[in-house]
């Protein structure tokens, strides 16, 4: 997989939770925003992307709607071995078997992008792209959203993710381990286990375990039910949230960020950067401008890139 470092001198963005970030697109369209200017005005096509009450949202309820219904279909679904309880022999019983193993894998691939999707939607809120100009609005989507996911806190979380862009790739970045990015095997383990403990509390072991029993012993859902289409998705989500959103974008390769943002995009198509992680291999844009949403990101690397270049290669 090819990464692209980059070489554009740092501006000196405005917090990352104030109104009135700057976007891209004020620039030729074949050159990339210098310190000078990335604090130009917003383009157009930007300025429509974070119109007050635009597409951010909608599209925000639809993840969370998509998540809630999906889970409540998905605990219908028989555990696997249910196709094996109707009769049949030989080739016909194991052929309702892959079929049976393809759907769940399908469901929980499903759910664990939608897991992906909740924590992105919260992501956004924190940066006021959910709603702009409705800071009341962006918290309460944002704690929805986190308090699906796993009863995050949406105001702890938002205050360590300021703190990461404030001071990304730093010893006071909270997503960061100095110690651990350029290191791989056991050293992204290290990272991975600590960037996932660091924002969990016991509060919250304690709150998912009671859900669990309730939903088991009192409603009496099937605990393999959970197992696969609950808690599988967003331990899961956890590893792809890290892989694309901090691993990959913010490891430190030597001292090869050669700017202010530490951060680097991934070369992917704009069909593989949403699988992935809903464009947030497009990091170093996202930093650039955080006030841009996960679904103008690719608008904004193209703004970047220039019209004509090939996007997969960066």
């Amino acid at each position: 997989m090819t990464t692209t470092p980059h070489t554009t001198p740092r501006a000196n963005p405005q917090p990352a939770g104030e109104p009135g970030a700057p976007g891209p697109g004020a620039t030729s369209r074949r050159q990339a925003p210098t310190a000078d200017t990335a604090q130009v005005g917003v383009s157009s096509r930007a300025r429509r992307g974070a119109a007050p009450w635009s597409r951010g949202l909608p599209i925000a309820g639809a993840i969370i709607a998509l998540w809630a219904v999906t889970l409540v279909l998905a605990l219908r679904l028989p555990v696997p071995g249910g196709l094996a309880a109707g009769s049949g022999a030989g080739g016909a019983w194991l052929a309702g078997a892959w079929l049976e193993g393809a759907v769940i894998v399908g469901v929980v691939l499903l759910r664990t992008f939608l897991s992906t999707g909740l924590f992105i939607t919260a992501h956004d809120a924190m940066h006021g792209v959910v709603a702009p100009g409705k800071p009341r609005v962006n918290a309460w989507v944002g704690q929805l959203a986190l308090g699906l996911y796993a009863l995050f806190p949406f105001g702890r979380l938002r205050e360590a993710h300021h703190e990461h862009h404030r001071y990304a790739g730093t010893a006071r970045d909270p997503d960061f381990r100095h110690e651990d990015a350029p290191a791989g095997g056991l050293g992204v383990l290290r990272w991975y286990g600590r960037f996932v403990w660091q924002y969990l509390s016991w509060w919250q072991v304690v709150g998912m375990a009671a859900i669990f029993n309730v939903l088991v012993h009192v409603a009496g859902v099937p605990e393999g039910r959970l197992l696969l289409f609950w808690v599988l998705p967003s331990l899961l989500s956890t590893v792809q949230l890290f892989v694309f959103g901090t691993w990959l974008p913010h490891r430190d390769d030597h001292g090869s960020f050669a700017d202010g943002h530490r951060a680097r995009t991934l070369a992917f198509p704009t069909w593989l950067s949403l699988l992935t992680c809903y464009h947030f291999g497009y990091h170093w844009e996202h930093h650039a401008w955080p006030h841009v949403p996960w679904w103008r990101l690719p608008a904004a690397r193209r703004e970047r890139v220039g019209v004509g270049q090939d996007e997969a290669g960066c």
